[in-house]
């Protein structure tokens, strides 16, 4: 249904509409999950158009506040399309441009500087395949060097090519990133690479020896996983029916 403002104006088309809900929820169920990093990181998700548009979060509010209607439209270059006041963080959303105008298929981009992510993200040999959520991610993972934090074309450029194929990337020093043709896809994703990385953490942590499954194993896991993750509907309804439950506002 197209929303309608006062005086009947129609402000979202329905597909963006559609677009709000999920990416509001996004948000909100990633702050649920403790992934938010106060007002910073974001998740981006393309608007279909002749021109490259996106909907992400306004600058300053903290992803539990995030709305449907609050979300902002931008440009490629992080420039407000409806200039109704409010900020955006252009430098934060480098990331997700190179990302969304260099994968073809990178609809959504979720970003975040989790506590266990940006652990493993410090660890040489990165994300070890301990646990079946791990195995999600096995062989197809990307890892990106931190060089320096000026994310000029150069960097963008690298960055594409580190990721290749990969639906998720581990920012050496930095973070997770995961990304997909859905909202839906890219949170499933990063709900269990964080998942992975949580449980990596707890794993070492322990100081005992740790066991890795066969090459076999994590081969026959990760193929698996890979065709349960061209389907990650049914969790993201649960989790929608749970947010329409808990924190009806989001849709708002």
């Amino acid at each position: 249904m197209n929303q309608t403002f006062p005086h009947g104006v129609r402000r979202f088309s329905d597909l963006e509409w559609d677009l709000r809900l999920d990416l509001a929820a996004a948000y909100r169920l990633i702050a649920l999950h403790g992934m938010d990093d106060a007002i910073f990181t974001h998740i981006s998700v393309r608007v279909p158009a002749e021109e490259p548009t996106f909907l992400i979060n306004p600058y300053g509010r903290m992803f539990e506040e995030i709305t449907a209607s609050s979300l902002v439209k931008i440009n490629v270059r992080g420039e407000l399309i409806d200039d109704d006041g409010a900020k955006v963080n252009p430098a934060g959303f480098d990331i997700h441009s190179a990302i969304h105008m260099g994968c073809p298929d990178a609809h959504c981009v979720v970003h975040t500087h989790t506590t266990a992510g940006m652990a493993v993200a410090a660890l040489k040999e990165g994300l070890l395949p301990l646990n079946q959520m791990a195995l999600h991610f096995h062989e197809r993972i990307a890892s990106y060097s931190f060089d320096t934090i000026h994310f000029n074309d150069h960097e963008k450029k690298r960055l594409i090519e580190t990721i290749g194929d990969a639906k998720a990337l581990i920012m050496e020093n930095h973070g997770l990133l995961t990304c997909g043709h859905t909202i839906a896809s890219a949170f499933h994703r990063m709900f269990y690479l964080e998942k992975a990385c949580q449980v990596q953490v707890a794993a070492l942590s322990m100081g005992r020896p740790i066991v890795v499954p066969s090459a076999k194993a994590c081969a026959d896991g990760a193929a698996l996983f890979e065709r349960l993750d061209q389907q990650p509907v049914s969790m993201w309804q649960a989790f929608r029916r749970k947010l329409d439950r808990e924190q009806p506002d989001y849709a708002s």
